[in-house]
């Protein structure tokens, strides 16, 4: 995948259309750009030209087969090969993470999680939460490539800090604290608070156009 011709609206619609399609009834064999924009409410110009970069399959009035289009996203967006992830937090904020299967359909695997406040080993099924202590030694043994950090802000940076020693490649950021990594590091920043305004903001948008 180019990533110079792709635009990260186009990145964050593309699963949607994957999620979209995968949860069609199975004797749904064929499905259109126009369908998929009428049935999640993207503009289909959009639909079009987003389906077109990544599937050679369209067909005049037949639109796309179900099956081949699920693979040519899967394989552009590259998820079918699974990275090795591990969640670093406060224990109560990483033991969900272990349980969610929902993960390994975009491509990451979570194999382990580590408490800042974790004194000892949990067990949370068969997966395990472990004491900073062994971070390293874990992600060098198990090739961790991506780690996802719920650590508390006084200690997100510290906690980064270990990653990028441990040879963590991208770090998906849940901390509200700015992460000073190397440039070779990637990190994705998910703010929940200007989620929750966005959110409210779309409610209050919503609620005046009703009255």
């Amino acid at each position: 995948m180019d990533s110079k011709k792709v635009s990260n609206n186009m990145l964050a619609r593309l699963p949607v259309y994957l999620n979209y399609i995968k949860g069609l009834p199975e004797s749904t064999k064929n499905i259109s750009a126009t369908k998929i924009a009428n049935a999640l409410g993207f503009g289909e110009v959009s639909v079009r030209k987003d389906l077109a970069k990544v599937s050679d399959g369209g067909r005049c009035k037949l639109g796309y087969v179900c099956e081949d289009l699920i693979r040519d996203i899967e394989e552009f967006l590259d998820i079918k090969s699974l990275m090795n992830a591990v969640v670093v937090g406060k224990e109560d904020m990483v033991q969900p993470f272990l349980g969610y299967e929902g993960f390994s359909y975009s491509g990451m695997n979570i194999i382990a999680a580590f408490g800042v406040d974790c004194k000892k080993v949990q067990h949370v099924g068969e997966k395990k939460i472990y004491p900073m202590k062994e971070l390293e030694r874990f992600c060098v043994d198990q090739n961790v490539e991506v780690a996802i950090l719920f650590a508390p802000a006084e200690t997100a940076q510290a906690a980064c800090d270990q990653l990028v020693n441990c040879g963590i490649e991208a770090i998906w950021n849940f901390t509200p604290v700015y992460l000073n990594v190397p440039e070779h590091v990637v990190v994705q920043n998910e703010n929940i608070t200007t989620s929750i305004i966005k959110l409210r903001m779309q409610m209050k948008e919503k609620n005046e156009a009703c009255l």
